[in-house]
């Protein structure tokens, strides 16, 4: 058997949750593109609405009085319904981002996560009614015990409430941090959710507008949902999982937490492995326990470590410089065209592979940059090694040493090459299209071997867009792969939600 480094979770980065019919709490899950439907009693886990389906992106969901599952699919900008037999039909695809979704009695509502964001009214074979505009990104939303809809605004911090008939919204709280959901717990006190790392809840009372908070811990707060017996349970965009949440703020978990790629990953020189985790950078813990986050960094698809620095990149244009000692961001390249795989040369300089562009950029210690390499399909991943710089083209099957910006070939007739480590003069490949590690010498290609990966393979969907009005959508998967000091190999294995060391042949360690 492999031996992985964390504890998978069956809730790869959980996001809107809502009780079904059946007494199951039902959670949206965006970047694994499914629904899953979880026991609370048992912890079990059962995949109700698979990738591949109609539904890309599932972000938040709601049950209709009659039991039909209503689901935002907030990348492509659809709402659907899911009747009790399981077949959908499409509500509207006129929403951008939809996100926030509730009923009020048999109407349905949504809002926009965008800024000047609307919040709708859907109708059957109609076009959507606006309420009211100018959302500051809106998101989880309910329909209040005194009948009117409760949604936040994220980016200024407040919650608003409206007749679901219309009308001038009113502001029911100010100064909250990053709200990210509301929900009523069975007493009708306001419970908001904030997105930050301390996964603080504000209790809030709608008539006096008094307050306080707890403070529970889990990591990028989601989406809520209460129970008949009033018990609160949380899910994290960063961490997946669901966990119950007391009034006093201890916490159980019911679900474990995991990682929701991982993306990228490196290995410092103390050992400790890191991982790109999209909404964050995460630390494996071995053996098969959980990751414990090092901040919350959106969004992060590839790293290496330089001493206490982490250079990552975004596949959203940027590269940045996380400082360890003192927690801070260094922005050192913006606007590039899908960077992914970066690593860091002999003089300090960053090696990036600006994929979107078929590039390969050097980014000095001053933030110049400069064009290593151009001209081929869409490379991938990156590693420096005694002066040589290789790197994966997933487009063209190829593995590439550059020699004064030309890129000669090293090796070629791969499938979809992605992450890359050199070893010990040897070359080491993550080939994700067969689910093989190939590795041969690294100066002449040869010698050439191919190791089954003891890894599942990311299932098999439709790829969201990466953006979406402007906004970040859903990122390409990324195996990234690293060598560590004794010469071990450390695999993310992006179908499962795990790290794994191999030995340094390939074989499981």
């Amino acid at each position: 058997m492999s031996r992985r480094l964390n504890r998978p979770t069956p809730l790869r980065g959980s996001n809107g949750a809502a009780f079904g019919p059946d007494g199951r709490l039902y959670v949206a899950q965006f970047l694994a593109g499914q629904i899953s439907a979880v026991d609370l009693a048992t912890g079990d886990v059962e995949v109700i609405v698979p990738p591949g389906g109609p539904v890309e992106a599932p972000d938040d969901l709601a049950f209709a009085p009659d039991g039909a599952m209503h689901v935002v699919d907030l990348v492509p900008g659809r709402v659907w319904r899911r009747a009790t037999d399981g077949t959908f039909s499409l509500v509207t695809d006129r929403v951008r981002l939809p996100n926030g979704i509730a009923f009020a009695g048999d109407r349905l509502f949504v809002n926009e996560m965008i800024r000047d964001g609307r919040l709708l009214e859907l109708r059957a074979g109609a076009e959507p009614v606006v309420l009211t505009g100018g959302l500051a990104m809106g998101n989880a939303m309910q329909t209040g015990p005194d009948g009117r809809l409760y949604y936040p605004h994220m980016i200024t911090g407040e919650v608003y409430r409206i007749d679901p008939d219309g009308g001038e919204p009113e502001l029911v709280a100010a100064d909250v941090h990053e709200p990210v959901a509301v929900r009523f717990d069975r007493a009708g006190t306001l419970l908001v959710l904030s997105r930050g790392a301390a996964g603080v809840v504000t209790r809030i009372d709608p008539d006096s507008g008094a307050r306080s908070l707890i403070t529970s811990g889990v990591v990028g707060l989601d989406n809520a949902a209460v129970d008949d017996d009033n018990r609160v349970f949380v899910t994290s965009f960063a961490s997946g999982g669901v966990t119950e949440l007391h009034p006093d703020g201890r916490t159980r978990e019911v679900v474990p937490h995991g990682l929701t790629g991982p993306w990228g990953i490196t290995i410092d020189l103390g050992g400790t492995v890191h991982a790109a985790d999209h909404y964050r950078l995460a630390r494996a813990q071995e053996p098969d326990t959980d990751v414990a986050t090092t901040e919350l960094l959106h969004f992060a698809h590839a790293v290496a470590a330089d001493g206490d620095l982490l250079h990552l990149t975004s596949q959203y244009g940027q590269v940045n410089t996380y400082d360890r000692r003192s927690r801070t961001v260094r922005a050192r390249a913006g606007g590039l065209d899908q960077p992914l795989g970066i690593a860091v040369a002999a003089d300090g300089a960053l090696v990036v592979a600006e994929s979107g562009a078929g590039r390969v950029l050097a980014i000095a210690a001053d933030d110049t940059v400069t064009v290593l390499a151009d001209g081929l399909g869409r490379p991938a991943g990156v590693a420096v090694h005694d002066g040589h710089c290789y790197v994966t083209d997933e487009e063209r099957g190829t593995v590439v040493r550059l020699a004064d910006g030309v890129p000669l070939p090293l090796l070629e007739g791969l499938d979809a090459p992605q992450g890359i480590a050199v070893s010990a003069g040897r070359v080491f490949v993550a080939e994700t299209g067969r689910r093989r590690l190939v590795s041969a010498d690294a100066r002449t290609g040869g010698d050439l071997t191919a190791t089954a990966l003891p890894a599942a393979a990311p299932p098999h969907r439709h790829r969201p867009a990466l953006v979406a009005h402007g906004l970040p959508g859903v990122p390409r998967p990324f195996a990234g792969l690293a060598a560590a000091t004794d010469g071990s190999l450390h695999l993310a294995a992006d179908g499962e939600g795990a790290i794994l060391r191999l030995s340094a042949t390939g074989e499981p360690a």
